[in-house]
């Protein structure tokens, strides 16, 4: 690690938990992150800004005026570029030192199994269940720790699904195929900070599972209900029936 890391990272360093070997375990982590809207913005500018040392970002889509009210990452001047093109930006602004793989594509079948192959830990952003779904798989097929938030209305949800834990759920133990595809923010509409706090959590359990500090939500479903500001929790145990992760 160079002295200007070492100055850049001192206070996650100074944490008895964490010192130079646990921020190194970053600095040699590769992380994909797949979706670059609301969630994946606040997730991707904390790890980058933590250290994470290689960040893989995929989205097909383009930053809208829409997108500014939440998606932190992109900017007014960006409008109509790339989302991974307009993040990438952003996050070699905050750390220069970092990797990023930028990939302006929606990940689907072969390319999807290859990019879960390449990363250390999966991060799920993205917006529909056909995605989550298909990233649950290549997770499990590749035995990938996955961090999936969610956030709509008012509403948020982060969980942490790890493959390596003989039991530990998988995504579709909470959630079958066929489920709602309606349930996106542009047919129901999301408040702006709330995306933050879940993209904020989701990076946190991420640090956590790179660095082995602490105990990651494997197992545990957080609920938050931002129109109060309470947390609920609820344990979340593998379905020995499930149609992803049982056999």
């Amino acid at each position: 690690m160079k002295d200007e890391q070492l100055l850049r990272y001192s206070r996650q360093i100074m944490l008895p938990q964490m010192d130079v070997a646990g921020q190194q375990k970053l600095i040699d982590a590769t992380v994909l992150i797949v979706g670059m809207g609301g969630l994946g913005c606040p997730a991707a500018m904390y790890l980058a800004a933590a250290g994470v040392g290689h960040l893989m970002i995929a989205d097909d889509d383009v930053v809208e005026l829409t997108n500014l009210q939440r998606q932190v990452a992109h900017s007014h001047s960006m409008i109509g570029q790339p989302k991974v093109v307009s993040a990438r930006k952003t996050l070699l602004g905050l750390n220069p030192d970092l990797k990023i793989t930028a990939l302006q594509e929606r990940l689907v079948g072969a390319n999807l199994s290859e990019a879960v192959s390449k990363a250390d830990l999966v991060l799920d952003a993205c917006d529909n269940f056909t995605s989550r779904f298909a990233i649950n798989a290549a997770c499990i097929e590749h035995r990938k720790p996955l961090v999936s938030g969610a956030a709509i209305r008012m509403e948020g949800q982060i969980a942490v699904f790890d493959s390596r834990n003989p039991n530990s759920p998988c995504y579709q133990c909470l959630y079958s195929l066929g489920d709602d595809e309606d349930a996106s923010c542009s047919e129901n509409g999301v408040m702006a900070p709330l995306v933050g706090i879940i993209g904020a959590v989701q990076a946190m359990e991420t640090i956590k599972l790179l660095t082995g500090i602490g105990e990651s939500l494997t197992g545990r479903l957080l609920l938050l209900d931002a129109s109060t500001l309470q947390w609920r929790e609820m344990r979340l145990p593998r379905d020995s029936n499930c149609g992803a992760c049982s056999g």
